[in-house]
């Protein structure tokens, strides 16, 4: 009795949001796909899914039930992880209304400013910065609607002096010295500055800032790789993730909340390629 007790305690703190919010597994076999879309799209943007109102009901019916009644249950991602991992891919794609109402889902799910920038932040390696610096004016943008003072504290830790080895100590675990061997034989032994500034910039500069912890980064490289339908460079991450401590059913997971947001090829494409680099 108890532990019934205690279990609909938890409920109603969730849909409080005094807890953070898992997102629901239909776990309840009576829950239809609706029931779930609806606790889970109340959960994140306060309002009723499947709305009759507007030009196009039937499309966002659609898009509702699928993303939020189906795809949301796959996996063990919680809701807040699912919405950093959506947050990534539209910023990569630089869809920028649909990021920014998912900037604000995310702080409904429980993530934090700090992790929301560091989110952002995660992108520029990989898209580049002038994607980046957009993405990052939608989020100042719901800071400032929601009286969220910018800009953030500094959540750097290295300084000029200790950007190679800092980075370098992050990345070698992970990827050896796989970037360093690839860029060899370049005209001028340019690829050896190649090598360097990866390492600075991407690990040195990124990955050693506070807010994210490196299983949620490599995860959120997953979205931006899937998001682009880069699985060259995917099939390293994997590897990457799976040293960093990501189970496959966690990447896995990730990928698949990536497949309304960039359509079936490129999440089929690294199904297949998550399937190839673990061996089934």
């Amino acid at each position: 009795m108890i532990k019934k007790i205690f279990a609909l305690f938890t409920i109603v703190l969730l849909f409080q949001n005094i807890i953070p919010a898992v997102a629901l597994q239909n776990e309840d076999k009576n829950m239809t796909r609706t029931d779930i879309c609806k606790e889970n799209y109340k959960t994140l943007f306060g309002g009723e899914a499947l709305n009759p109102a507007g030009d196009d009901p039937e499309m966002l019916a659609i898009l509702q039930k699928y993303i939020f009644g189906e795809v949301f249950t796959v996996g063990k991602l919680d809701i807040k992880t699912r919405e950093m991992i959506t947050v990534t891919s539209l910023a990569v794609q630089q869809t920028l209304p649909q990021l920014k109402a998912h900037i604000n889902a995310a702080l409904n799910a429980g993530a934090t400013p700090i992790e929301l920038r560091e989110v952002i932040y995660q992108c520029a390696p990989f898209i580049g910065f002038p994607k980046t610096l957009n993405a990052l004016n939608i989020l100042n943008e719901v800071f400032k609607e929601r009286g969220i003072q910018t800009p953030l504290k500094s959540t750097a830790t290295v300084t000029e002096q200790e950007r190679f080895e800092k980075g370098l100590a992050i990345q070698k675990p992970l990827y050896g010295d796989e970037i360093q061997k690839s860029m060899e034989g370049l005209p001028q032994n340019m690829g050896a500055d190649v090598s360097k500034f990866l390492t600075e910039v991407c690990f040195g500069d990124f990955y050693t800032r506070e807010g994210l912890d490196l299983k949620t980064r490599e995860l959120l490289v997953i979205s931006i790789l899937v998001t682009t339908g880069n699985t060259v460079t995917l099939k390293s991450h994997i590897k990457g993730n799976l040293k960093a401590g990501n189970s496959k059913e966690t990447v896995t997971a990730a990928i698949i909340q990536c497949l309304p947001y960039v359509g079936f090829p490129n999440t089929l494409a690294a199904l297949r390629t998550l399937k190839e680099v673990t061996g089934n």
